[in-house]
C-alpha cells in the first residue's frame, strides 16, 4: 500500500482518502431518521385509506338507509357498512355505527361510522396525540 502526505492527511496513491469507519457512524446517525420518515408514510397512508373507508361506509349506509323499498332497512345498513369496511380488517367491535332515523318533522337519514384512533394506529401513536376517533359521516333526506 502506497500512502503519501497531502496537507497533513493520509492519501491513497490513488488520490482517494482513507474513511472507513465514517461512513458507517453517518449511517448510524442517519438511519433513525429516514426509518422514522419512513414509518410516518406508511402510518399516514394506512391512516388516510382508514378515513376514506370509514366515509365510504357511512355513504353507502346512508343510501341504503333512505331506501323506502326495502323491507327492514336498518338491518341492511349494518350489512352493507360491515360488506364496505372489510377490506380494512377492522371488525365489528372496533368500529361503531351511530344511526339517527328520520321523523315527519325531520326526514334526514345520518349514518356516522367511527373507530377509535388507537384501534388502526400502526405505530401506537408515536407521531402524535392518539386519543381520539376518526369518523365518516353522512346525511341524506328520506323522501
Amino acid at each position: 500500500m502506497n500512502l503519501r502526505r497531502r496537507w497533513g492527511r493520509r492519501v491513497q496513491a490513488g488520490g482517494v482518502r482513507r474513511e472507513r469507519g465514517s461512513a458507517v457512524v453517518e449511517f448510524a446517525v442517519v438511519l433513525p431518521l429516514l426509518l422514522a420518515i419512513l414509518f410516518g408514510i406508511i402510518e399516514y397512508g394506512w391512516v388516510f385509506m382508514v378515513r376514506q373507508t370509514l366515509q365510504t361506509a357511512a355513504r353507502e349506509g346512508c343510501r341504503v338507509a333512505i331506501l323506502s323499498t326495502s323491507v327492514a332497512p336498518y338491518a341492511n345498513v349494518d350489512a352493507r357498512v360491515d360488506a364496505v369496511m372489510a377490506p380494512t380488517g377492522l371488525g365489528r367491535p372496533t368500529y361503531q355505527v351511530t344511526m339517527t332515523h328520520a321523523t315527519p318533522g325531520d326526514p334526514t337519514e345520518t349514518i356516522v361510522v367511527s373507530v377509535p384512533y388507537d384501534d388502526i394506529s400502526l405505530v401506537g401513536g408515536f407521531f402524535g396525540i392518539a386519543n381520539y376517533s376518526m369518523q365518516g359521516s353522512c346525511s341524506m333526506r328520506k323522501e
